[in-house]
């Protein structure tokens, strides 16, 4: 698959970083969100691997897109990063962790350029928001409230749905805080086109990389329920919920979810050791 190159320039993105080798672990974030997600597994995971968490395009400290992009493009972008960030020493695959709207884009990721792709983890995400009329209007929904209530606004309005309902003020307030200095117009407007355009239960099947799906019991987005069409739709796939965690289990439950997160990367990258 060749990359539309001219589409978004990765020169634009803002990418943090942790660690400096072992295996290359991408981190995609969701739609009111930025790479500062990330910040417990960055740190968990930095003594084996090397991390790269974006800012998406037209989000937080990344530029603005030029035009309109789609799911394709975010995944083709992605891919880019990918190749930018592959060492000799470990080959030219990543191993990508998406949550929500960035579990979409790693999906379709691996779909357009399986040759990348270690390995997925995809957290508390959805086939897209396309799969009902009703799922798609809401997300469309989200940019006319960003338009009317600018980003602190909106993000005190959602913030409190991410997380559990017993999640602590001092999450909560990270949380809001974060997608408060994210989100801003045209990008979540194009994040939220992709979304509401997109229907993956199709698609599925077609993922070849061993993929580990994460829900928090208490996601009151995506819901299990999403978490259980990808889980059963995946050839090559293991399923977990993680207890006392919202829609950002990634955050709320660290410890829990990066247990499973690296011990789903360490089998493996031990298997393509072995076999190598």
């Amino acid at each position: 698959m060749t990359d539309r190159a001219t589409v978004y320039d990765i020169a634009g993105l803002h990418l943090e970083q942790a660690g400096t080798s072992g295996p290359l672990v991408l981190c995609l974030h969701g739609i009111g969100s930025s790479s500062a997600a990330f910040s417990p597994q960055l740190q968990a995971l930095a003594a084996d691997f090397k991390i790269v968490a974006w800012d998406a395009p037209g989000y937080a400290k990344s530029a603005d897109p030029e035009g309109q992009l789609n799911l394709d493009d975010y995944a083709d972008t992605a891919a880019a990063v990918i190749r930018a960030h592959s060492s000799p020493t470990h080959g030219s695959r990543a191993h990508v962790l998406g949550v929500s709207w960035g579990g979409v884009i790693a999906l379709r990721l691996a779909t357009r350029h399986p040759d990348l792709i270690a390995s997925l983890t995809i957290a508390d995400s959805t086939p897209g928001s396309g799969t009902t009329p009703e799922k798609a209007a809401g997300m469309r929904a989200r940019v006319a409230e960003l338009a009317k209530l600018g980003p602190r606004a909106l993000a005190e309005q959602r913030g409190p749905r991410l997380v559990s309902a017993g999640a602590p003020n001092e999450l909560l307030r990270r949380v809001v805080d974060t997608m408060a200095d994210s989100i801003r117009l045209p990008g979540y407007g194009h994040a939220a086109e992709s979304m509401a355009t997109t229907d993956l239960r199709g698609e599925l099947a077609r993922v070849t990389a061993p993929t580990l799906v994460l829900c928090g019991d208490q996601d009151r987005v995506t819901g299990p329920e999403a978490s259980q069409v990808l889980a059963g739709g995946l050839r090559k796939t293991a399923y977990v919920i993680v207890k006392d965690a919202g829609h950002l289990a990634n955050q709320e439950q660290p410890e829990h979810f990066n247990a499973w997160l690296l011990s789903h990367l360490h089998i493996v990258t031990n298997s393509r050791t072995s076999k190598g």
